[in-house]
């Protein structure tokens, strides 16, 4: 195994990403698995953390087909897969009410989470994205497009462990890309951890309780 759990894929992970120590950033995780890895990352950097939540369009009665996405984030962004709209024959009506009901489960996921918290600005500061692990990288793809129109400095994508082909996938998405590790053959993320149980909804709370801003009222 590499990691031993995701708080020791954070530390390795955190270590890698020394070089920028004294830069502005804030540390963006995605739900939930990738939040106890970016808290060691916020913490060895002292940055702020923050969650992006990012929710799948799945087509009509094809749920698991994703046909867009919706990411929160300050104003909300919705992202459609026009070719794959058009191959699904989804409906302009179908997409939106999906569309609707992702993002009142997103609005409800930040409340559970973080409370009144806003989320945290990204202009001209470093922003480093960070999950427990790449496999398709489609969720994370998302994640950084919603990052690119926040308008940072630079975006970081922070990850353990991806396939090779993956990480080739993503081209200029990400201004620097640190994974540590790109085994073959890949199979699925948890194969790369020790214990790779759930992150539950209650860790992700205390994890955010702890790295809440000084004038937030902790969950």
């Amino acid at each position: 195994m590499l990691f031993r759990d995701r708080q020791d894929a954070g530390k390795k992970l955190a270590a890698a990403l020394g070089y920028l120590k004294g830069e502005d950033c804030v540390v963006l995780a995605l739900p939930r698995g990738g939040v106890p890895v970016a808290a060691e990352i916020a913490d060895a950097l002292d940055a702020p953390l923050d969650l992006l939540l990012v929710r799948k369009i799945g087509a009509p009665g094809q749920p698991e087909l994703g046909i867009g996405a919706v990411i929160d984030g300050g104003a909300p962004l919705v992202l459609r897969d026009e070719e794959l709209v058009r191959l699904t024959g989804a409906s302009d009506r179908a997409f939106e009410e999906t569309c609707r009901r992702e993002l009142a489960e997103i609005e409800r996921r930040r409340k559970y989470y973080l409370g009144n918290r806003k989320p945290e600005p990204l202009a001209d500061k470093t922003a480093i994205v960070v999950d427990d692990g790449l496999a398709t990288g489609n969720t994370m793809r998302v994640a950084l497009e919603a990052v690119r129109r926040r308008h940072p400095r630079k975006i970081v994508m922070a990850i353990p462990v991806a396939p090779r082909s993956t990480l080739a996938s993503f081209g200029d998405q990400a201004d620097q890309i640190v994974c540590l590790e790109t085994p073959e053959p890949f199979g699925a993320v948890g194969y790369f951890y020790s214990d790779f149980s759930p992150t539950e909804d209650v860790e992700v709370i205390s994890i955010m309780n702890k790295h809440a801003p000084s004038d937030a009222h902790p969950r």
